[in-house]
């Protein structure tokens, strides 16, 4: 599954991209760094930048993916009988 990041910085092949206040880093090896600039929204899989996208698609991505998130703190919630945690 490949996560939406938005690019804050590009060094050479690697770029490092942010999401929900979490940085990594990925390679522009499949994309090449003529292709993506600061500010871009891009997918990255396994520390590859593997596509660029739009900031519409990435909200959206991010709107299905709090969706399986909340579901699944439901799910441990409820599997620690309401205890939380």
């Amino acid at each position: 599954m490949g996560i939406p990041m938005q690019i804050q910085a590009i060094d050479g092949l690697v770029a490092r991209c942010e999401a929900k206040g979490v940085e990594r880093e990925a390679t522009l090896l499949m994309l090449g760094p003529d292709e993506v600039a600061v500010g871009d929204y891009v997918v990255v899989h396994l520390g590859h930048v593997i596509e660029r996208i739009d900031a519409e698609r990435a909200a959206e991505a991010w709107a299905i993916y709090d969706e399986i998130l909340a579901a699944q703190e439901l799910d441990v919630r409820a599997a620690d009988g309401g205890q939380g945690g």
